[in-house]
């Protein structure tokens, strides 16, 4: 199990996650990125990369009612791939509302598995206020008490100039464009859940959100 994103969040505030994310002054944050830990996700490290539990990047923000959490993993890829879903892979959005900040108080779930018919099927555990698991097909918009979920293959919502980032590296000089976005056009597969403010709002206590990947049985 590895963590990927921690985001640290004050009441009030818009929170976005990836590379770069709103946070209070005097907080911290801590991150990993795609193809991390490289010893088990890069292929120029490993020739058999776990790509399904590659986590790319984690997404937070509220509105006045809902909090919308979005996890991305194994991409980017090219628009003509499927979508990657992996039974033997264990996927934790961990929200922690109260102290200690680095325990989870409201681990969520999710893994993949045979769904009806020729479809695969999604399983979500331990969201908040929803009596036992959220199941159905993914590539749908699923809905129980007040809370709605969907996994699928998405757009990779990520920007990032990698060739300014590479030139900069290299000459020394800032060599970026704004104009240039390295993930424009890949897709990747991501877990999208709207949850109920009020099911994660713990008073005035700040809100941690991180994830997590688990392989069972180690990587093949």
């Amino acid at each position: 199990m590895r963590k990927k994103y921690q985001l640290l969040v004050g009441a009030g505030v818009l929170a976005s996650a990836g590379a770069i994310a709103l946070i209070l002054p005097g907080q911290f944050l801590t991150a990993a990125d795609h193809l991390d830990p490289p010893a088990l996700t890069d292929p120029a490290v490993d020739m058999t990369p776990d790509r399904p539990a590659d986590i790319a990047d984690l997404y937070a923000w509220h509105t006045d009612s809902s909090v919308i959490i979005a996890l991305t993993f194994a991409g980017p890829q090219a628009t003509s791939r499927p979508a990657t879903y992996d039974r033997d892979v264990l996927y934790t959005v961990n929200i922690s509302n109260a102290m200690p900040r680095t325990t989870a108080d409201i681990p969520i779930r999710v893994r993949f598995g045979p769904g009806s018919g020729d479809q695969v099927g999604v399983q979500v555990s331990g969201l908040p206020g929803v009596t036992g698991d959220l199941t159905g097909s993914v590539e749908t918009d699923l809905a129980k008490d007040g809370v709605r979920v969907r996994a699928g293959l998405f757009d990779d919502p990520f920007f990032f100039d990698l060739q300014g980032f590479r030139d900069t590296r290299a000459t020394g000089t800032l060599s970026f464009n704004k104009d240039r976005d390295f993930f424009a056009g890949q897709n990747l597969t991501a877990i999208v859940m709207e949850i109920p403010r009020d099911r994660i709002a713990n008073g005035s206590n700040l809100i941690d959100i991180w994830a997590t990947t688990a392989r069972f049985g180690g990587q093949l």
